[in-house]
């Protein structure tokens, strides 16, 4: 059996430009009107560090976080024969499986560490926003195990699609509220705007870190974007490395879905390194829905993480934060933005990407399910249909690795309205995203004018 990596794979000791950025021009804050606050003293300085160190390649992965690592840990890299056979192909495709743990996702490689880093810090709650439930069951979990209490907003959309999620929490001992919400100034602002808001992680967030700022020994923790949430899931391709190793083979292409990050930098960025430093060509994908392609769609610039206006402003790739995202049963992708370090990679071109409706993505889940057995998440099958794409547009036969981040188990009712031919493609409101486009170039257009 493959040995456990024990060490985080820190990929700015191999770009450490993009750990030096600059921060955003004040002018910005003029620009929307806000106030100045900083959330960045939310973080341990531990998360600090490694969210800006570029001295050490590899980061050793503290006991505490192994030992409850090693309760799922090394997850199954699969040959998935099956699912090559229905296709037709004579490429290899492998899988890498995230599911299965107690949330069900890889997000509880982070939410371990953020738990434990939170903890030896002296905090004592965390409060957090999440999508489609992946994340704050993770960290809803893992402040079981590590002593914390924790609040989680989850967007509504997401609540009602996936109400088993919610039950995960509260199982695990959160505090879970859907969002928006009736606690917060935020949420109350969306309710008021928009009566049948679907919510947005912007929101969620945002009465998350509203929250956190009002509770004495109370933090926010985020499931995603920030350098230190995509250096702790290089656990992923740490493992994935080890593993094909063993088994003689190497991806020409690696693929994940993509919405802040956590889960395409954590497969990606070993391979990326193992490329550049030992001259193995690998091609990498990231694959999001067509409801929220900011990466095929959207434009870098500096942009708003969350609806409170507390975040700092960051460049990032966006369709921007006033765009409403159709309530796709991905809603892990929904974020309007993508991580500033994977944005600043993906304009000098180091990995490729794509966009998929949702109507394909369950074809090729279930397609996928049909071969294997396993269900995989919605978020998950957008990697899916990426793989499917290399391989057959491939001129002779190729190894393809895919991350399925997480299991689809409790998704079984976006699989159910997929199959009764209730679905739609999820394609967005066009005049919306020309409207929160056009707003996102006006601020930093004024800002770089004043």
């Amino acid at each position: 059996m493959t040995v456990l990596a024990d060490t985080w794979c820190n990929i700015l000791n191999d770009f450490p430009a993009y750990a030096k950025r600059g921060p955003a021009p004040r002018n910005l804050e003029t620009a929307r009107g806000g106030r100045n606050a900083d959330v960045r003293p939310q973080m341990t300085l531990e998360l600090f560090r490694q969210s800006n160190q570029a001295d050490c390649a590899e980061i050793p992965i503290p006991d505490p976080v192994l030992e409850l690592y090693s309760l799922y840990r090394p997850t199954p890299l699969i040959r998935a024969k099956a699912f090559e056979e229905a296709l037709g192909t004579t490429s290899r495709i492998y899988v890498k499986f995230e599911g299965q743990n107690a949330a069900g996702s890889h997000k509880l490689n982070s939410a371990i560490a953020q738990a434990y880093y939170f903890k030896k810090a002296g905090v004592e709650r965390i409060t957090t926003g999440t999508g489609a439930g992946q994340w704050g069951a993770a960290i809803s979990w893992a402040c079981s195990r590590a002593g914390l209490d924790v609040t989680v907003f989850m967007v509504g959309v997401s609540y009602r699609q996936k109400p088993l999620r919610p039950v995960m929490m509260r199982v695990y001992g959160a505090e879970i509220h859907e969002s928006p919400s009736e606690v917060t100034e935020v949420g109350r602002a969306a309710r008021i705007a928009d009566p049948q808001c679907l919510g947005s992680l912007s929101i969620a967030n945002g009465e998350a870190i509203e929250i956190a700022r009002s509770i004495p020994g109370a933090r926010f923790a985020v499931g995603s974007g920030e350098n230190h949430v995509l250096l702790h899931q290089t656990v992923v391709g740490q493992e994935a490395l080890l593993q094909m190793k063993e088994i003689g083979d190497f991806p020409d292409v690696v693929t994940a879905c993509v919405g802040a990050g956590s889960n395409f930098a954590g497969i990606s960025f070993p391979f990326l390194r193992r490329s550049l430093r030992a001259g193995k060509a690998v091609r990498i994908i990231a694959a999001e829905p067509v409801a929220c392609a900011k990466l095929t769609r959207g434009i870098y610039a500096y942009d708003l993480s969350d609806a409170s206006s507390t975040t700092p402003y960051v460049r990032m790739m966006t369709l921007g934060r006033d765009v409403v995202v159709p309530g796709i049963h991905a809603g892990g992708l929904r974020y309007h933005g993508t991580s500033p370090l994977l944005s600043a990679m993906y304009q000098d071109g180091l990995f490729e990407a794509r966009a998929y409706r949702q109507l394909q993505v369950f074809e090729t889940a279930v397609l996928f399910a049909r071969a294997t057995g396993l269900i995989v998440a919605p978020e998950s099958a957008h990697a899916l249909c990426a793989a499917v794409d290399a391989v057959r547009e491939a001129p002779a036969p190729i190894s393809v690795l895919a991350n399925i981040s997480g299991h689809g188990l409790l998704d079984l009712s976006s699989y159910d309205a997929y199959l009764r031919g209730e679905m739609d493609d999820g394609l967005p409101d066009e005049t919306m995203i020309a409207r929160s486009l056009s707003l996102l170039r006006q601020r930093n257009e004024y800002a770089e004018a004043i």
